[in-house]
Formats: structure tokens, sequence, C-alpha cells
């Protein structure tokens, strides 16, 4: 949802065939108590988390949180699931209530904890999205999405060196992890700014300091296309000293891009 300023809202880690079998299979939590069988002549008995999964993965969320609400009460991946399918209507108490619900059931569910923080996120209330992120990180320490969602929230908050970090961290433990554009799964990751111009400088830094040029070009076209002024920084920050020779490098910066 675009708002403003405001670009993008939620996506999610894992993505999601849109049909039958393989659409419940991409949206469970591997540790559902649902998965699904391996295939036989047997028919398939389709529980209620299984019929969230396909109501989540054609877009039909109210049906979802229907579904999962006739599963077990005490499950804590289908509090999750459930809380998922109230932040897609953008119904964030609801939401809230539901991870809340599913941290309760288990204090160390990493990716409940870390969509709570995407709902403080939501709400701009950054410094409590920042703990909740950390918190999640102490249970998934290797997660390259949260450490996106906590560079982002740190962005937010105008913690410029802190954001980078985490972005290096991010990028070093999953190099497509600011690609993912799919929009369910059991962890949200948060790419909703209001300084675009300036995330995607950070974004190309980033790119150009791990050494992935395409990436670092794209990103560096957008901030520029999205008003970027201070083209000095590209010049001279030394994350860009090996593209100085680079021919579409030395054009972005010559050029006037359409600013959006």
């Amino acid at each position: 949802m675009v708002s403003g300023t405001t670009f993008a809202v939620l996506i999610a880690v894992t993505s999601v065939t849109v049909s039958g079998q393989n659409a419940v299979q991409a949206f469970n939590d591997p540790r559902s108590s649902s998965a699904l069988p391996a295939a036989s002549s047997r028919p398939v008995n389709i529980t209620p988390e299984m019929r969230g999964d396909i109501m989540m993965a054609r877009k039909m969320y109210r049906e979802a949180v229907e579904a999962y609400s006739e599963g077990p009460h005490d499950s804590a991946v289908l509090a999750n699931k459930t809380g998922i399918a109230w932040h897609q209507m953008m119904n964030l108490d609801q939401a809230r209530r539901e991870y809340e619900r599913a941290v309760k059931l288990n204090p160390t569910y990493n990716e409940a904890i870390n969509n709570l923080g995407t709902v403080y996120y939501a709400r701009k209330s950054y410094r409590r999205a920042v703990s909740q992120y950390n918190k999640a990180l102490k249970f998934a320490p290797e997660s390259a999405s949260i450490y996106s969602n906590l560079g982002t929230a740190q962005f937010a908050r105008k913690k410029y060196k802190e954001a980078a970090e985490c972005y290096e961290k991010a990028l070093s433990l999953d190099p497509d992890v600011f690609e993912h554009r799919s929009s369910q799964g059991v962890l949200l990751q948060e790419r909703s700014v209001q300084e675009r111009a300036k995330f995607h400088y950070y974004l190309a830094k980033t790119y150009a300091k791990a050494g992935a040029v395409d990436r670092a070009l794209l990103y560096m076209r957008k901030c520029l296309e999205e008003g970027f002024q201070d083209r000095k920084k590209f010049r001279e920050e030394p994350e860009f000293t090996k593209l100085q020779d680079n021919e579409d490098f030395r054009q972005l910066l010559a050029m006037e891009p359409r600013v959006l």
C-alpha cells in the first residue's frame, strides 16, 4: 500500500506457488503440524491449516482467518499465520494480538517475534520495533531477513551507521535478501521507508561494498531518479572506489535522471 512518500509495505521471505498443494507447502512453517504427506493414491485429509494456507495464497485473507480459527487453539504456528492474515488486511491491532498469542504459546518463536516488530514499525514505534527484532535475532542469529528488518528500523530512526551495518550483515547471510518480492510467508520482511532516495543510496553502497556491481548500479540509478542530490558521495565514499572506472557508473553520474 502506498501513501505519501512511503513506498511498498510488507513482503515475506517465503515464496508461494498459488495453486493446490504447492501453495500449501510453500506457505507452511517447517514446524507446522499439517505439512502435506508425500504423494500417494490415498485422498489427502485437508486440515484447517491447509485450507487457510490455500486461502492466503489466493489472497482471501478473511477466509484464511476463518479457516485457521477451526484449527488447534494452542498452536503458535496458526496464531502467527492468523496474525499475518490480519496484517495483510491492515488490521494491525488484530495482527498484534495474534503475534503476541503466538509468542505466549512459544516464547522462542522468532518469526512471530519478528512479525510483532513489523506491527510496531508500521505504527512508527521504531524503538520498540528494534527491540523486537533484536529479541528475534537471539533465537535466529543467522536470519538475513530479521537483520534486514532491524536495519530498516534503525534507518527510520536516522541511525544510518547502524542501519548500514545491519544491511551488510543481512547481505552476507543471503545475497538475495533485498530482492525477495513474494507476499506470503511466516516471517514478514519490512520495506516501508519514507526516505526512498537515501534508502536506495544505502542499498547501492551495501552492494558496492559486497562487490555486486550490477545491483549497486541498479540502486544507484533508483536513488538518483528519486532525487538523491549528494552525488559527491559516489565519488568520495570508499565503498564506490572500485566502480570509479566502470563506464556505466560514470554515465550514471554524468546523466541527469528524470526524477520520479
